[in-house]
């Protein structure tokens, strides 16, 4: 029986040559492309410069309180020298009208802190809310409302730092700033209310007394912005889009001697960062078997 027509002839392919040898490692593979990022635009803008401004406000009433508390030292300093030696007329007017100049000019601070902080909170609450993809679920004549209404923000206004510091996921690290800050408020808030009633006493003791108390409101409300600053830079400090804690890696085993240490880098920015394994000199290598001798 003839045997049929005789196989394909093979394909032949061109010599490859020499292995390819590199004197450095090849990088075309490691390199992550970045996307570049649109610049943020006005929320981010607007942020920082309310943020400056509450600075600018907080700094500003601190500066005026301090002045009021002094002025009221001295003048309760006058009216002790009052009671032997007779002041002239020009230096016991002049004490009560820098008085109540100093107290318009803290009233007026007041203001001016709150108004900024409600403006901060509100565009802060908006961001944070944002970040997680949702509105923030108080409308903003509300937020407004619940911290300029006197009395009222007593109640509302820490509420909406809470709510924030829950949105932003540090209700660890504020939970003791902001209860501090509220305690002291109440507090001042009290004084002030006190010294405000008191300050139409006609005698002389009646009138120093009132002097004590507002020198107490004041250093009270000093306290109260000192607290609420740290209240502010807590959150300032930590930009919305930016987690509260940094991940770093530990040892997962620190048998025969050897020391996992976290590198330097943020785990979280590069994923290809891997621990360092340092070795003591006396300790066996890590790839060798306890007991057994090593491999030839």
């Amino acid at each position: 029986m003839r045997p049929g027509p005789p196989p394909p002839p093979r394909r032949r392919f061109r010599p490859l040559g020499p292995t390819p040898r590199y004197r450095t490692i090849p990088r075309w593979g490691l390199v992550d492309p970045i996307a570049p990022t649109a610049a943020p635009a006005d929320p981010v803008e607007r942020r920082t410069a309310s943020s400056s401004v509450v600075r600018a406000a907080l700094l500003a009433a601190s500066g005026i309180f301090a002045l009021a508390a002094a002025v009221h030292i001295l003048r309760y300093l006058l009216m002790l020298l009052n009671r032997t030696v007779l002041l002239p007329p020009v230096i016991a007017l002049g004490a009560l009208l820098i008085g109540v100049l100093v107290s318009l000019a803290a009233i007026v601070a007041v203001i001016f802190v709150a108004t900024s902080m409600t403006s901060w909170l509100v565009t802060r609450r908006a961001a944070a809310f944002g970040h997680h993809g949702q509105n923030d679920p108080r409308p903003a004549w509300a937020l407004w409302a619940g911290c300029m209404v006197p009395v009222v923000n007593l109640v509302w206004a820490p509420v909406f730092v809470i709510e924030l510091a829950h949105a932003e996921q540090v209700q660890v690290s504020q939970r003791g700033p902001i209860l501090r800050w509220w305690i002291a408020w109440i507090f001042s808030t009290g004084v002030c209310a006190w010294a405000i009633w008191t300050s139409s006493a006609t005698t002389a003791q009646g009138a120093a007394d009132n002097t004590v108390t507002m020198i107490i409101s004041y250093l009270a409300g000093l306290v109260v912005l000192f607290l609420l600053w740290r209240v502010f830079d807590g959150f300032v400090r930590k930009p919305v889009d930016r987690p509260q804690h940094r991940w770093v890696m530990v040892a997962a085993d620190t048998r025969d001697g050897a020391a996992v240490h976290p590198p330097e880098t943020d785990t979280a920015s590069d994923p290809r960062a891997v621990p360092v394994v340092e070795s003591s000199a006396d300790a066996p290598s890590a790839v060798e078997s306890r007991d057994r001798e090593p491999a030839t």
